[in-house]
């Protein structure tokens, strides 16, 4: 029999994150139970989550404000010590990483942490030659346009161009891990499709690309894993494919645009009984229908439209996106 090739090995996990507790003190404190001291209150802002991000892999850490997603990467990065759990990145505990490790390893914070008196290009050779081998500053300028506005310091750059001065310093060390945060906020969307083709870039090279992101088409653009995140905890994860598959709940969307006109046109089949298991929202004249939506429903939509011989500007049938999934999740109020 001929030999068999061996299967192409699987990407290799870059960073590790195993039942990662973290507690802060309470600004409060409470009466102990007991007789005694009074006992301090603690705030669980990471409650045994685990992760795992890959080489040649964009994993999206997703979530509400005050999930705990910044509290989780800034234990990975090691900026925070777990109360408990483990976070090994490339190999190591990242609490107490050696230079060489953090040399491995790129940041871009959202709020840039950039110096900011100073111009562009002055800041990224400086933290360019901070590196015994760097990655090619002039081609990282080039593809970010960030040579157009050299001339203007950090401060008064756009949200947009400051976000690329930050991701270009990231890089700066090509790193093997790189952490991004809400990598194309601000960003108009030629900006946005050439970090994107960035990004797509340091996949095929191997990198391993931690990002979070409110921007969930983004995520779906980019992510190979997606980890959804409330309350400190991981409530969803896999692909995108995985995450906005059918399932018995809710197979697709379903969105009605209705004329000027027919807003007030009821009664509507959708506030029907047998719509009963069916989530439906209205923004302005558009309702979109979630659920279990099935042929007897969809022709019962059909037949109100032929019957009362209504005409919508748009109508759509549509599988879940991730966007879709993330509001399952974290619900759709305000936080």
């Amino acid at each position: 029999m001929p030999a068999q090739s061996s299967p192409a090995p699987s990407p290799t996990a870059a960073l590790s994150i195993d039942r990662l507790v973290k507690e802060f003190p309470a600004r409060r404190r409470r009466p102990a139970p007991g007789p005694g001291a009074a006992r301090a209150e603690v705030v669980q802002a990471v409650d045994g989550l685990s992760l795992t991000a890959r080489h040649g892999e964009v994993t999206a850490l997703l979530g509400p404000n005050g999930a705990g997603k910044t509290t989780t990467l800034e234990c990975a990065q090691g900026l925070q010590r777990p109360t408990s759990g483990t976070v090994r990145l490339l190999g190591q505990d990242p609490w107490r990483a050696s230079p060489a490790l953090r040399a491995r390893v790129g940041v871009m914070l959202q709020d840039g942490g950039l110096p900011q008196a100073v111009r562009p290009l002055e800041l990224l050779r400086h933290v360019a030659s901070l590196y015994r081998a760097p990655r090619d500053m002039d081609e990282l300028v080039e593809r970010l346009g960030i040579a157009s506005f050299d001339r203007t310091v950090v401060r008064r750059l756009s949200g947009g161009q400051r976000q690329r001065v930050a991701l270009a310093a990231a890089l700066a060390g090509d790193p093997e891990v790189v952490f991004l945060d809400e990598p194309s906020a601000g960003m108009d969307p030629q900006s946005r499709n050439i970090v994107f083709d960035l990004v797509q870039q340091l996949r095929r090279e191997g990198v391993c690309i931690i990002l979070t992101t409110h921007l969930l088409d983004d995520a779906q653009r980019l992510a190979d894993q997606v980890y959804i995140v409330d309350h400190g905890r991981v409530m969803a994860q896999g692909s995108v494919a995985e995450l906005v598959a059918p399932g018995a709940d809710a197979p697709a969307v379903l969105a009605l645009t209705l004329a000027p006109g027919q807003v007030g046109a009821g009664p509507f089949p959708w506030d029907a009984p047998e719509f009963a298991g069916i989530q439906t929202t209205r923004t302005e004249r558009t309702v979109t229908l979630t659920g279990p939506l099935t042929p007897v429903l969809l022709e019962a939509v059909t037949r109100w439209i032929t019957t009362t011989g209504t005409m919508p500007e748009a109508l759509s049938l549509q599988p879940r996106t991730l966007e879709d999934v993330f509001l399952d999740i974290s619900g759709r109020e305000i936080r």
